[in-house]
């Protein structure tokens, strides 16, 4: 499953197309509630902020270390300590 908000990119027949091609259910935030995926739009961009602005990644694994660093620390160093 695939969440998004409503942009117009997301609901495209192309986009749409490549989902189904790959089996990936997309759900869509509610009209006008923003709110509805807060947790992860703060997320995505605190990411982009401390991690993919400024900086040049040479290849494709490079940015999926990463990324994949980041995301390993947020989870299992930081989530452990906050609640």
């Amino acid at each position: 499953m695939l969440h998004t908000d409503r942009g117009v990119e997301y609901r495209g027949h192309v986009y749409q197309r490549v989902l189904k091609r790959h089996g990936i259910i997309h759900s869509l935030s509610r009209a006008g509630k923003c709110t509805d995926n807060a947790h992860m739009e703060s997320f995505l961009h605190s990411m982009k902020t401390e991690v993919i602005r400024g900086n040049v990644f040479q290849s494709d694994k490079e940015l999926r270390g990463t990324l994949g660093s980041y995301i390993n620390k947020y989870y299992n160093v930081l989530g452990c300590t906050q609640g």
